[in-house]
């Protein structure tokens, strides 16, 4: 029997102590300030760079000299959209394509 009061007591202390710890926790809300940075879709800050160039991407024929590079013959650009550009033409095998994404750079996306 002194088990049981002894546990409810135990249960209600540990209660109380959790109220008392979230009650100012709870009551800084007003007091807390935000700040808000403003980013462009690439993570940079404003003003960073050079805002009176616009961004480049892959162009045709970096896309080209870099499938010739890989291995593709008589390569030609087949497809350019603002996220790809596909490049089709002809390895030892037969027809072939690679997907370069339109970045700076032209990364390889598929082969």
């Amino acid at each position: 029997m002194f088990s049981t009061f002894a546990k409810a007591g135990l249960a209600t202390l540990i209660a109380l102590g959790g109220i008392s710890f979230t009650a100012p926790a709870a009551s800084a809300g007003p007091d807390v300030q935000y700040r808000v940075q403003v980013q462009d879709g690439y993570g940079h800050r404003p003003g960073w760079g050079r805002p009176d160039r616009p961004r480049r991407g892959c162009s045709a024929s970096l896309a080209e000299e870099k499938a010739s590079r890989m291995g593709l013959r008589r390569a030609r650009v087949v497809d350019v959209s603002p996220r790809r550009v596909v490049v089709a033409g002809f390895n030892r095998y037969g027809r072939d394509r690679v997907v370069f994404a339109n970045e700076r750079g032209c990364p390889v996306i598929r082969r």
